[in-house]
């Protein structure tokens, strides 16, 4: 067959065109702007440092004067990250960019990490001012550590260095503890003095975090220094620039929380990272003149109210101070308890591998106290039962996941104590004058003592009798617990004693073998979750 001039240009032309299109799928496209970085993935980026402005409150912030500073340095990109946009309206220097955190209907959900192009980023407060060298030298500081747990170098801002601390953050306890971390010898005062807080009941949570304190915590102080500064945990609250990595800041759940010393130094502390403070070095603060009480009280309040909500957002119920004192977040007697309903004997925490919150075990506890107390006064026989008799011979404690106190007394005793009597006659609840409220149970014929009218933690108080002719000792309403059975009267006539939460508790004389009986063999050596089908102790420990 003869192929024509024609046929012969357009069969070349046809190639040509397959193989232009053959070579723009096989090679990528040479413009940055085209490629879209998967979700979640934050880029490895260029040299140099990006500013981060988050910490800024009130009428009275200094956003534009300090991104004015820090943006006047060659090549720094500066953000300013918030939820709304400083507010008054300030102007701001060319170049300088909003970063909304608040999630809207209208747009495309926040990535801050895409807006960061740099390998390295600083978080800096209101009011630092801009130090020409600091930033790269934080920079080179970070990247020739040879320690690999140090991921953020920390500056000062102002005359007043911040103080190192130590700082362990123990999740399935809901807590995080403090200490000095330039001082061993305070480390040991602060234990010892958790230890003589312990007389009230908070031994068990406390003897934990100081077993791994005493783990790791010569280890670090032996560990603190090095040429460039002291090695630490957390920052004091003195105002400081934090420098990270990009990828290290945005693999944090939490990256741009505040306040932001706060909240990177508990993620930090969590993935046993360190922070670097420099030892000789800061950034200056600008200029103030010294604020009213009422703008000084103003400013406290905001910054009490911004701790207190980091801190229900990690999820953290006790902070351990490094003077030895205890601020608490939680359990209040005006406070709902902090889980809800109890369901297959598995509180909701315990699916997510953590404890009974310590705030609550302090106020079952209390509650526990109040309780025996008005049993013992009013001459009624009572007894530890169940979990509450199992921790108090296992650990002289509340179990950490216990929810609830167990107590068993005689039915026949009822009429001796005021408020049960109260309750029995009148059918509805009664507060006594110390806040706790003692009402009949809904679940059935039983009563049952809470913290407080909004706060249900509380102590169940079971009516046992003798059944006649039996030698027994029974009730009325069985749940279908494993621990309820009946049990000889012998166990309790006459009654023991144990300690308990702080207290000598009355008991079955022959603890050991009243639980062998409820729990079976080996119940006090061999803890276990109240339901092991739902969640075994194994998988926690």
């Amino acid at each position: 067959m003869r192929i024509t001039p024609c046929q012969a240009a357009l069969a070349a032309a046809i190639a040509l065109n397959l193989l232009l299109l053959l070579c723009s799928r096989l090679v990528p496209p040479a413009s940055p702007q085209c490629h879209h970085p998967r979700r979640g993935a934050v880029p490895e980026g260029v040299p140099g440092v990006t500013v981060i402005l988050r910490d800024f409150d009130g009428p009275d912030h200094d956003v534009a004067a300090t991104a004015r500073s820090f943006s006047a340095l060659p090549g720094v990109p500066v953000l300013v990250a918030a939820e709304v946009a400083p507010y008054p309206p300030v102007p701001l220097p060319a170049g300088v960019t909003v970063l909304s955190l608040r999630p809207e209907p209208h747009r495309p959900p926040p990535r801050p990490e895409l807006a960061v192009r740099t390998r390295h980023v600083a978080l800096v407060p209101d009011g630092a001012r801009a130090a020409p060298g600091l930033l790269r030298r934080m920079r080179d500081v970070l990247e020739a550590t040879s320690d690999a747990t140090v991921k953020v170098v920390a500056a000062a801002v102002g005359q007043r260095r911040p103080r190192c601390l130590t700082l362990e953050v123990d999740i399935k306890a809901w807590t995080a503890r403090y200490g000095h971390a330039d001082q061993r010898s305070d480390r040991r005062s602060d234990r010892q003095s958790d230890r003589q807080s312990d007389q009230h009941g908070d031994q068990q949570s406390d003897q934990r975090s100081d077993q791994h304190a005493d783990q790791h915590g010569d280890q670090q102080s032996d560990q603190r220094s090095d040429q460039h500064g002291d090695r630490c945990g957390a920052l004091d609250g003195a105002p400081a620039v934090l420098l990270l990595r990009t990828r290290d800041l945005f693999s944090l759940p939490f990256p741009l929380s505040r306040p932001v010393v706060t909240s990177v130094s508990l993620q930090a502390a969590v993935r046993g990272w360190r922070l670097l403070l420099l030892a000789a070095a800061a950034f200056p603060s600008a200029p103030r003149p010294p604020p009213s009480p009422h703008a000084l009280w103003r400013a406290r309040s905001a910054a009490d109210a911004r701790h207190r909500e980091l801190l229900q957002l990690f999820g953290l119920k006790l902070e351990v101070l490094p003077d030895g004192s205890r601020r608490w977040h939680g359990c209040a007697k005006d406070t709902p308890r902090c889980f809800g309903t109890v369901r297959w004997q598995t509180p909701e925490y315990l699916l997510a591998g953590r404890w009974t919150p310590p705030c609550c075990l302090r106020a079952l506890r209390a509650t526990a106290r109040h309780v025996l107390a008005q049993l013992e006064t009013a001459g009624i026989r009572h007894w530890l039962e169940g979990g509450t008799l199992l921790g108090a011979v296992r650990l002289g404690d509340l179990i950490p996941w216990d929810y609830d106190v167990d107590v068993g007394f005689y039915l026949e005793d009822a009429p001796k104590l005021r408020w049960l009597a109260q309750v029995a006659a009148s059918g509805g609840p009664v507060e006594d004058p110390e806040g706790f409220l003692w009402e009949k149970a809904a679940e059935g014929e039983f009563f049952r003592v809470h913290f407080s009218r909004a706060n249900r933690l509380h102590v169940d108080l079971w009516p046992f009798y003798a059944r006649p002719g039996s030698g027994l000792m029974t009730k009325d309403t069985w749940l279908g617990h494993r621990q309820d059975v009946e049990f000889p009267e012998s166990f309790v006539a006459p009654l023991g004693a144990v300690p308990f939460a702080g207290v000598m508790a009355k008991a079955p004389n022959d603890p050991r073998a009243f639980l062998e009986l409820k729990f079976g063999p080996g119940a006090i050596e061999n803890p276990e979750y109240p339901n092991p089908g739902v969640r075994r102790l194994a998988q926690d420990v």
